[in-house]
């Protein structure tokens, strides 16, 4: 661990800045990684032991089954009533399934009727002596239960946020070595460093902000005061109590105003090729993105197609597509650094490549070698645009029981049905189309995906494809490719032209890019973050209040140190996920922490931004009131926040 030692030598605080010490020290940071782990590892145990979907006993127990009553009459409603049904020869459950059900009886009465303790739930006493039972016990039933109406879906997204926070530490300080080995840790890295460390130190052991108004404590996971006293060595302590002090976040702010022609505050850590690209992409949007962006927004128009050419000529679109398919064949991580300086001129322009990136995976991973030949190489070249076109008006983030059906006929086939929030919609050439194929089932299984060509659209007639109509959805930001609901009704697609040339597959085959797809949006808000730091800190330098600028003042330096420090975690926490998928390794679970981290820093930045820009914020005339605007579908789309932290409990639960 590198610290730099920040504490002012007097307390006023206008003083903080000028008192600092200069000595650097070194911590013992194995053995705080090693509590950490240790922490996450009681955490996660504990958390199986209330909420596995299978515990071990030694006979089977028979079945399960749970039934929901009603409760009449009482303040609180929906208390539930749990009714467990076995087979009377068998015995008693383990001990420990008695504590999993007890303890659960606790959680549910705390978080759905304080007041009725000790009515909410009922356990009724079905158990007697008797040996232990053995074999498998299949709770599924009881935990899809717990999922949908218990507390467990909270205490799991918790420990999917302790999860997080340590995987983004452990990022920093990985970061952070690799640094000091090349000689490149200076005075910024080292604060960015220590902030981040003893902020989010301090967050794990006081509580973790999910939302802003869900705090998940130690205690909510079932921790004890002995449990987190593992967190009580020198290395946490001292970064605790000194690594975030107003003084290192005043000096932080000074060493960026001295920084300022830099790219980012802080090294990234990338090798000097991915360095070239940000510059050229950040070089592009300073002179053709920013200037226009707000305009575009404030007007609610289309990014112009020239700007889309100019993208295409720069390989966007074809940046990670393999060379033999006509693309570049780079890196995810070069994809992401490409999101996030395109996301940091505007939120639009950065996510045009989006879709490209998940036709092409999608085709990459799942289409025949003549649907690769037919439709890579114009992905890559940007001569076809296309759309994701999946979500439907009742399904939201359950894509499993969407009802947009495809039904054989002859060698085509025929859609009919409603999508809604498809972005890009008018101009796109071919829409990757999730369909029932199979109508007999209503989950996964009987979905399938298409390659559906259509006409692109103008301004006077955007959707003239005959068999399709549609509509735009007004939103508050997120505007330069506009939002549409559709409506299929006889509209046909080619036989040829279903992924992969089977039906049934299309849920799976959409499940495969969800990695890249989430990484990529993880970039789009550390660009979205960087927008807001970028245009507050020249606020702040610019206006000026009781004689000096805001800049000076400390709660709002605080904030432009804040933003630079989560910034550069988040930062680091996608570059890990993207690495870890150009390695080819799994890596949903990082990819899903990237994406859920990175989403609450872009809109905690621009809602501060916002707050330094004062009254001035508040009028639209400002791009930082579009900043915020685009920030606040991040924790939506792509996968919610609360979507994003159930695939991450999930992979942690087993």
């Amino acid at each position: 661990m590198f610290f730099r030692d920040c504490q002012p030598e007097d307390t006023h605080l206008r003083q903080f800045a000028d008192h600092l010490h200069r000595d650097q020290f070194v911590l013992q940071v194995p053995l705080m990684r090693e509590r950490l782990d240790l922490l996450l590892g009681i955490a996660t145990e504990l958390l199986a032991d209330h909420l596995k979907l299978v515990i071990k006993t030694r006979r089977a127990i028979g079945d399960i089954r749970i039934s929901f009553a009603h409760r009449r009459n009482e303040p609180y409603p929906g208390g539930f009533r749990i009714a467990f049904l076995r087979e009377p020869h068998h015995g008693i459950v383990h001990h420990q399934t008695l504590i999993f059900l007890r303890q659960a009886k606790v959680l549910w009465t705390q978080d759905f009727s304080l007041a009725h303790r000790d009515t909410a739930v009922d356990l009724p006493e079905v158990f007697s002596e008797g040996d232990l039972v053995d074999q498998l016990l299949d709770l599924t039933e009881f935990a899809r239960f717990f999922q949908r109406f218990g507390p467990g879906l909270h205490l799991a997204h918790g420990l999917a946020w302790l999860a997080t926070y340590v995987e983004a530490l452990r990022q920093m300080q990985a970061w952070a070595e690799a640094l000091e080995e090349e000689g490149k840790f200076g005075e910024i890295e080292q604060l960015i460093h220590q902030i981040a460390f003893g902020e989010y130190l301090w967050q794990i052991y006081g509580g973790i902000p999910m939302s802003q108004g869900e705090i998940l404590r130690p205690q909510d996971l079932g921790l004890s005061q002995e449990d987190q006293r593992l967190m009580m060595d020198d290395a946490v302590m001292r970064l605790t109590q000194e690594g975030n002090t107003e003084a290192a976040r005043m000096r932080l702010v000074a060493a960026m105003r001295e920084r300022n022609a830099d790219i980012t505050y802080g090294a990234s850590g990338l090798d000097d090729e991915l360095e070239m690209i940000r510059e050229q992409f950040r070089r592009y949007a300073k002179e053709k993105v920013e200037p226009f962006a707000h305009e575009w927004h404030l007007k609610d128009e289309l990014i112009p197609m020239e700007v889309i050419g100019e993208l295409a000529e720069m390989g966007v679109f074809g940046l990670t597509i393999p060379e033999e398919h006509g693309g570049f064949g780079f890196s995810k991580t070069s994809m992401v650094v490409v999101s996030e300086e395109l996301s940091r001129g505007y939120i639009g322009v950065g996510s045009l490549g989006t879709r490209s990136e998940i036709a092409a995976e999608l085709i990459l991973c799942g289409g025949t070698e003549e649907q690769k030949a037919k439709w890579l190489p114009g992905l890559a070249s940007g001569e076809i645009l296309p759309t994701a076109v999946f979500t439907e008006p009742n399904t939201g983030s359950d894509l499993g029981s969407l009802r947009t059906r495809a039904v054989r006929d002859g060698d085509d086939w025929v859609v009919t049905g409603n999508k809604t929030w498809i972005t890009h919609a008018a101009r796109t050439h071919v829409m990757t189309l999730l369909a029932r194929t199979e109508p007999d089932t209503s989950d996964y299984r009987g979905l399938s995906m298409f390659l559906a060509e259509k006409t692109p659209g103008t301004d006077d007639a955007p959707f003239p494809s005959e068999g399709m109509t549609g509509g735009e959805i007004e939103v508050l930001g997120y505007r330069g490719m506009k939002e549409y609901e559709l409506a299929f009704d006889g509209f046909r697609v080619k036989g040829e032209n279903l992924l992969g040339g089977e039906t049934g597959k299309g849920f799976k085959q959409l499940m495969q890019t969800f990695e890249s797809a989430r990484i990529q949006t993880a970039a789009r808000a550390i660009g979205v973050a960087q927008s807001a730091l970028d245009v507050s800190l020249q606020y702040a330098e610019d206006r000026k209040q009781f004689g000096k600028s805001l800049v000076e003042f400390p709660r709002v330096a605080s904030k432009l140190a804040m933003m630079a420090v989560e910034i550069m975690v988040a930062r680091q926490l996608t570059y890990f996920s993207a690495r870890e998928k150009d390695a080819d390794r799994r890596c949903d679970l990082e990819a899903g922490m990237a994406k859920l981290l990175g989403a609450r820093v872009a809109w905690a930045a621009a809602d501060n931004g916002l707050q330094i820009h004062g009254g001035n914020g508040f009028a639209m005339e400002y791009a930082i009131s579009r900043i915020l605007c685009d920030a606040r579908i991040l924790n939506i789309f792509e996968g919610a926040a609360e979507i994003q932290a159930q695939v991450i409990a999930r992979r942690l639960l087993g």
